[in-house]
């Protein structure tokens, strides 16, 4: 690596805000380690910076990089200061991104993006050749950015002391990092060029107006000022929709967005001479100049992608800006003169705006960073807790992504990283596309999971483009299609050429990650079981009308009637897109007989045997499942210990109507009741909580060889019950709380069901009974129910003595009135009952 740049070039660097400022960063970081740099929009500091640092003494033979949060920040970045040295890219000043370099020997300032640095950490984490870490627009909070920082960090207090880090921030925010960083705070004041703000005398009436009100503003702006115009839109939809409506405008309008190729992004972000319209989403809002941007039209939204930790899936939000993206927007406008920022929102929603963005790592998805957190101690031994982080991770959503890498095998149950996990770290792509590609075995398998990621990655090179006031055709789900275009197939007529491209070259790099040196033929036919590797939860299954899926991670989706997709019974479905219900964009089928290993390890098979409520029959079934989905449902032989389990279990829920009660198993476990609670209190009890605790003991013996609940409850219950005493008790019971009593006119049942016992029979069956008598040696009270002749109550008394003297005259004058037939004597007591009535013979 070549020396110190020669004084000479450095002097004729230009005199920016941030100028000011940088004596007192050398200071601070020739004191220090660490600083935190705050300079507001178009200071200068994403190029000033490095190239000052470039003399810092401790600088020695150590490179500088420089992080930045989007590629085509990282290219203009780096362009800039190597026009600002007069030397082309990839010498003193080169850059790294995901899809193309520019670095030699001789480059001594690196330009690079977040999610690269992480993964050089990951690979290199001494960063032996490194002096010096620059991360800019930290208060962006990117989730990438605050692993690497926090990686760094660890790094600097284990390994490197000598290292430094340099936070550099467009808004007061940064000041949080300070603390982070124990560094010195350096700020910059003063904007380069004076910048006016206006504001609209409305809202919008709802986001689907903004690109009409955004053409019609530009349309206003272009007539009455001078200079290009940049313009903040959410997305691409609404970037073509306002391109549309400014055909025929005196000016190039040009879009600019992370997906475009990067010739057209170049297109956007070099000088023209033709008045220029950059139709832009947040990727221009920081770290980068537009040239000859004088007017910012912001439309005040952006779209984010949101957790739902529910489902486990992200969806993308069209959200307000916060008032420190609406600084960072307008601030594109005063870079090279004065400017003017139009704000199509009030002055009155302007000052409701949050103050910042929510970062991150509070709201996306954690598998990726629970992966290279895991990775980074496996490698530096340092705890995911001992991390520095200015936010921790939600605990909700740091389970959830702890979850789904267990499930892919990337980390133990302890939440160790293991040997598969260590190699989807290596191949930095989402976990859940390298747990896909770590699944490929051969090479075609393994040239077609590159192919895999790089299309999960990409934009569909099929997504059909939205033209207003035009139906959008529907775009097919099955991803073999998709497939076959990457593999240089006949070119489809709705194809974007573009996000093609990205994807073939995308699909490159993969292959030489996984060892591939030359390029090979695509294998169709190994992408379901490739793709199940890495989404073993969105395994779909056909679920009632057509298009209607579960997935086997839970939840349901959905897919259009029409797709031919449809008639599948199973699917795998990589790419869902959440909006009031969740959509399968992209799928894959599914064999059931012929399930890829890789979900067979995840299946399990189970006997499962439950009792059909309504008739009481035990039902086997064997079941083949994944997840919440019943893969397959046949019919088994249950084992006898599974019957007698699930019979008893019924019987245990509902005693009462599980077995064949008579009124003789009430009145016995009535007897049986007082008897304990007068006689003995050591006899077996009969209460529910006590024989449904020892129904081992005393049913269980007469269920063997049954299957079906009428079977139990055709036991003779009674006898069970008398069963459980022995022949002593037995007697002893028949004898003191025996059955039924004699009386002068009759034998009449007991019935021990009421609270006191009673004896229910017509009056003329008591005369002759001159006292009450007691049962278990006078203990139990009984009392007696004197019928009428048609059987009905008259009285209820306890004390018959009593009855005959004071309430029989009552009973005796209604009674003689309607049955006349009957004998009503005055003083039952001394009188003697009616012979019985001879019954008539049953015939047989």
């Amino acid at each position: 690596m070549t020396g110190p740049i020669s004084p000479a070039n450095l002097i004729s660097l230009p005199v920016l805000p941030v100028s000011a400022a940088l004596p007192a960063l050398q200071a601070a970081l020739d004191s220090a380690r660490n600083a935190v740099l705050v300079a507001p929009p178009g200071a200068g500091k994403t190029t000033l910076v490095p190239l000052h640092l470039l003399q810092a003494p401790w600088r020695q033979e150590g490179r500088i990089l420089v992080v930045e949060p989007r590629r085509v920040a990282v290219r203009s970045a780096a362009h800039r200061m190597a026009s600002l040295l007069g030397e082309p890219v990839g010498q003193s000043v080169g850059y790294r991104t995901r899809t193309d370099s520019a670095v030699s020997a001789a480059t001594r300032i690196e330009v690079v993006t977040e999610g690269l640095l992480l993964r050089r950490l990951l690979t290199d984490p001494l960063l032996e050749d490194t002096a010096c870490i620059l991360f800019d627009e930290v208060h962006e909070r990117s989730l990438d950015l605050d692993t690497a920082l926090a990686f760094a960090l660890d790094l600097q207090r284990t390994m490197r002391p000598e290292l430094r880090l340099v936070a550099m921030s467009a808004t007061t925010d940064g000041r949080a990092f300070t603390t982070l960083l124990d560094g010195v705070l350096v700020e910059s004041e003063g904007r380069a060029y004076p910048l006016e703000i206006r504001h609209a005398r409305r809202d919008l009436a709802a986001v689907r107006d903004l690109p009409d009100v955004m053409a019609r503003t530009i349309r206003g702006l272009l007539a009455e000022e001078e200079g290009d115009i940049l313009a903040f839109l959410p997305g691409v939809g609404e970037i073509r929709r306002c391109a549309s409506a400014l055909e025929g405008v005196k000016a190039l309008v040009l879009p600019l967005y992370g997906e475009l190729d990067t010739r057209e992004q170049d297109l956007a972000l070099k000088p023209d001479t033709r008045r220029k319209v950059v139709l832009a989403t947040s990727i221009a809002e920081t770290s980068l100049t537009v040239p000859g941007v004088r007017l910012v039209v912001d439309g005040g939204f952006r779209r984010e992608p949101r957790l739902d930790v529910g489902s486990g899936l992200s969806r993308l939000e069209t959200l307000r800006v916060s008032r420190a993206t609406a600084t960072q927007r307008a601030g594109r406008a005063g870079r090279e003169a004065p400017g003017i920022a139009v704000r199509l929102w009030t002055e009155a929603t302007g000052r409701a705006l949050i103050a910042h963005d929510l970062p991150e790592i509070l709201a996306s998805d954690l598998s990726g960073h629970c992966l290279d957190v895991a990775a980074w101690r496996e490698v530096m031994g340092t705890p995911p807790e001992a991390l520095a982080l200015l936010d921790a991770p939600p605990e909700g959503a740091r389970q959830a992504a702890i979850a789904l890498l267990q499930a892919l095998g990337a980390l133990d149950p302890a939440g160790h990283i293991t040997k598969l996990g260590s190699a989807m770290a290596r191949l930095g792509a989402q976990p859940r596309l390298a747990a896909m590609m770590c699944a490929a075995r051969t090479p075609p398998e393994k040239a077609t999971a590159a192919a895999l990621a790089a299309l999960l990655e990409e934009r569909d090179p099929l997504r059909p483009r939205v033209v207003p006031g035009q139906r959008n055709p529907a775009t097919q789900a099955d991803i073999q299609t998709r497939l076959a275009l990457i593999d240089g197939a006949d070119f489809h007529p709705q194809a974007d050429r573009a996000s093609l491209a990205r994807i073939r070259q995308s699909a490159q790099r993969y292959q030489k990650r996984l060892g591939l040196n030359q390029r090979l033929p695509l294998d169709p036919s190994c992408a379901s079981a490739l793709l199940a590797a890495g989404f073993p939860d969105r395994v779909a299954m056909a679920a009632g009308e057509k298009g209607r899926y579960r997935l086997s991670g839970g939840g349901s989706a959905r897919l259009s009637a029409i797709d031919p997709m449809a008639r599948e019974t199973l699917l795998v479905a990589p790419a869902l897109h959440m909006r009031t219900a969740t959509e399968i964009c992209l799928a894959a089928p599914l064999d059931l007989n012929d399930l890829p290993r890789t979900l067979l390890a995840r299946t399990e098979e189970q006997v499962e045997t439950a009792l059909d409520p309504a008739t009481g029959n035990v039902i086997a079934r064997r079941r083949l499942r994944l997840g919440t989905l019943v893969l397959r449902d046949r019919s088994a032989p249950a084992a006898p210990e599974e019957i007698q389990d699930l019979l008893l279990g019924r019987i245990r829920a509902d005693l009462a109507g599980s077995l064949g009660w008579t009124d003789a198993c009430h009145q016995f476990r009535a007897r049986l009741a007082l008897a304990r609670a007068h006689l003995d209190e050591t006899l077996p009890a009969a209460d529910d909580d006590t024989l449904v605790a020892t129904l081992d003991e005393w049913l269980l013996p007469y269920m063997e060889g049954m299957t079906k609940i009428s079977q139990v409850q055709a036991l003779d219950l009674l006898s069970l019950l008398r069963q459980r005493l022995d022949y002593a008790q037995l007697r002893r019971l028949d004898q003191d709380l025996p059955t039924s009593l004699n009386l002068p006119g009759a034998q009449p049942a007991i019935d021990y069901c009421d609270p006191t016992p009673t004896i229910s029979a017509r009056a003329q069956a008591f005369y002759g009974l001159r006292e009450t008598p007691r049962l278990a040696n006078g203990q139990v009270k009984l009392q007696f129910a004197l019928l009428s002749p048609a059987g009905r109550p008259q009285a209820i008394t306890a004390d018959i003595a009593a009855f005959w003297k004071t309430g029989w005259a009552d009973m005796r004058r209604d009674m003689r009135g309607r049955y006349p037939r009957h004998d009503w004597p005055e003083d039952p007591a001394a009188a003697s009952p009616p012979p019985p009535r001879r019954r008539p013979t049953e015939k047989n």
